[in-house]
């Protein structure tokens, strides 16, 4: 037998359980490390490059959109629902049917040749308003009261302490609103100039502009300069392996620095027999512009300031929840009120008084009301006060002495009469 045979086998060796440790806890700390690195403190993108691939990606998703409404238009033409025949007046005579063509035509206004507007009267009665709003913001705390109320919603999460507002400024500047043309769209709030035979001139009369839903829709350049800013406080809460092991505050505040687009203002026609009113749609191109200043703080102690990826995460998020409601082909929906004259909304003239006073604030009103009430009650105190005084005077008083001579000269006081009535007795 070969001595080769007869010696065992050494054993293979194998790190300890100490230096296993060591290697899993640096490997832990190398991830962290470049957790942090490349996820936190990473240099994020140029404004220019996010724009871009915002405004690809929005572009794409509107391209989308009418090709699958082209290709359904194509598939399952678009067939006439049938109405409610009702009886039609004898005495209201029916109009001629109003296209597209005839509006344009008895408005003068011609599509291909009128120059854009620059609406700067319109730009002063926005200005007025805006200033309103914020006059009126800044009188009590109603805006505060329903941020703070929106923010703290049943959707808050449950890693999210309470949510502060710590600053709001509703800015300074006004929006400024300008080329204003007049576009034709079809029911869907597409362009009758797009797709097949772009770059030729609007026909009033082809079918697509006669057709039932077509209407006219102004388009306008919107640019707002400013800075709006919402400052919040809150803290993350770790509720696990029990409730509330750590809290890390967390500051943030986002201001708009700059928006502009394209606004879309369209009217939507009322219809009497499924009595819904008339709508006025809006929404803005997917070209948009949308500039941000975010500033973060993180921690209590050894804070991180302006964090690049929590910025990131904000604006991502701001830019989408914008986009899901008026981007297109997106809209939101205005229902306008009637607009036959009314007494009610009349004012001026000899009503100014009686309008003056219903235009009074419910608080106001309410107050009012309260200080007529407590005069209307002191008046009333005095008064019964008077009488008791009248009817009893107190002992001593030069009234209660004059009662007592006329009585002890025959006159004597009727009871249940009223006050000063007295009766002669007979000697």
């Amino acid at each position: 037998m070969a001595a080769s045979d007869m010696c065992p086998t050494k054993p293979e060796p194998t790190l300890s359980f100490t230096q296993g440790l060591i290697v899993g806890q640096i490997s832990v700390v190398l991830l962290i490390a470049a957790f942090i690195k490349f996820f936190i403190f990473g240099d994020p993108p140029s404004p220019e490059v996010t724009a871009s691939i915002r405004a690809t990606e929005r572009r794409s998703r509107t391209l989308a959109h009418k090709h699958s409404l082209l290709t359904l238009r194509t598939d399952n033409p678009r067939q006439t629902q049938p109405t409610l025949n009702k009886k039609k007046s004898s005495i209201l005579r029916n109009p001629p049917s109003l296209t597209i063509g005839s509006l344009l035509n008895k408005t003068y206004y011609n599509v291909d040749s009128h120059q854009p507007e620059s609406l700067d009267w319109f730009n002063v009665l926005i200005a007025q308003a805006v200033a309103q709003f914020r006059s009126d913001a800044q009188h009590d705390d109603a805006i505060l009261t329903s941020l703070t109320k929106a923010l703290n919603g049943t959707s808050r999460p449950e890693f999210l302490d309470e949510i502060k507002v710590t600053e709001l400024t509703l800015g300074e500047d006004f929006p400024i609103l300008s080329n204003c043309r007049i576009i034709p769209v079809d029911e869907d709030g597409l362009s009758m100039e797009a797709g097949p035979g772009a770059g030729q001139r609007f026909n009033p009369n082809s079918s697509r502009a006669t057709r039932e839903g077509a209407r006219l829709q102004a388009r306008m350049d919107v640019d707002l300069s400013d800075m709006i800013t919402l400052a919040l406080e809150t803290k993350l809460l770790l509720n696990y392996p029990k409730r509330l092991t750590a809290v890390l505050p967390v500051a943030l505040a986002v201001s708009v620095v700059r928006f502009s687009g394209t606004l879309c203002i369209s009217f939507i026609p009322s219809n009497p027999s499924q009595s819904t009113p008339t709508m006025m749609a809006f929404n803005f191109l997917d070209d948009y512009r949308l500039d941000l200043s975010i500033r973060s703080l993180v921690g209590s102690r050894s804070r991180l300031q302006d964090v690049p990826k929590i910025a990131q995460l904000i604006e991502a998020r701001l830019h989408k929840w914008f986009d899901d409601r008026c981007v297109e082909p997106r809209f939101q929906e205005i229902a306008l009120p009637s607009m036959w004259p009314r007494k009610k909304n009349t004012r001026g003239g000899d009503d100014g008084l009686d309008s003056n006073m219903a235009s009074i604030s419910k608080g106001k009103g309410r107050e009012v009301a309260r200080d007529l009430r407590e005069e209307a009650r002191k008046e009333v105190q005095s008064e019964t006060i008077g009488i008791r005084t009248e009817r009893s005077p107190e002992p001593g008083s030069l009234r209660y002495r004059r009662r007592s001579r006329l009585n002890s000269a025959g006159q004597m006081s009727m009871p249940g009469g009223l006050p000063g009535m007295t009766m002669d007795m007979p000697h």
